[in-house]
């Protein structure tokens, strides 16, 4: 899959656009110093063109990222039936002084206005500087529990 397939799936398949559209917790995935795997639970912004998160660039995923930028995200509901969308690309990093655009609008969508604000207000006194993670899809997967199960449910893996 290309990073242009990869786009186009998340921007026009009706799953993925549900999925990318709630307040759902992603869940990042990435490799360790010693190469050990980590999966950390992040705010997200899909841009149409990358998968955005923020943090501290003082955290530890922030040590790793610059130099192995290969990251998984996941992506799920939690009713039945489920949707779930996984993600696997590189993921580049960017620091300035202030939370990015985006950012300042997540914080909003998952705490809400006031919440949101109250957030913000506590990331500036405690942090100085942002760091901006734009993923780059390169690899795109999507279940439905409907129409798309796990490739071990298919009738020919069962065989």
């Amino acid at each position: 899959m290309t990073v242009e397939e990869a786009q186009r799936l998340l921007q026009t398949d009706e799953v993925a656009q549900h999925v990318l559209s709630l307040p759902l917790m992603a869940r990042l995935a990435y490799t360790w110093r010693d190469g050990s795997p980590r999966v950390v639970p992040m705010w997200f912004h899909w841009t149409g063109e990358e998968l955005l998160m923020g943090a501290p660039p003082n955290s530890p995923k922030m040590q790793v990222l610059t130099v192995r930028p290969q990251v998984a995200v996941s992506i799920d509901t939690v009713e039945w039936p489920y949707q779930w969308l996984t993600v696997r690309g590189t993921a580049a990093v960017q620091v300035s002084a202030e939370p990015f655009a985006e950012y300042l609008n997540m914080a909003r969508r998952y705490l809400g206005d006031a919440g949101g604000e109250q957030f913000l207000t506590a990331l500036r006194q405690t942090f100085h500087g942002w760091a901006r993670i734009a993923i780059r899809p390169q690899e795109v997967r999507i279940l439905d529990f409907q129409g798309r199960f796990p490739s071990a449910w298919s009738a020919k893996a069962r065989r």
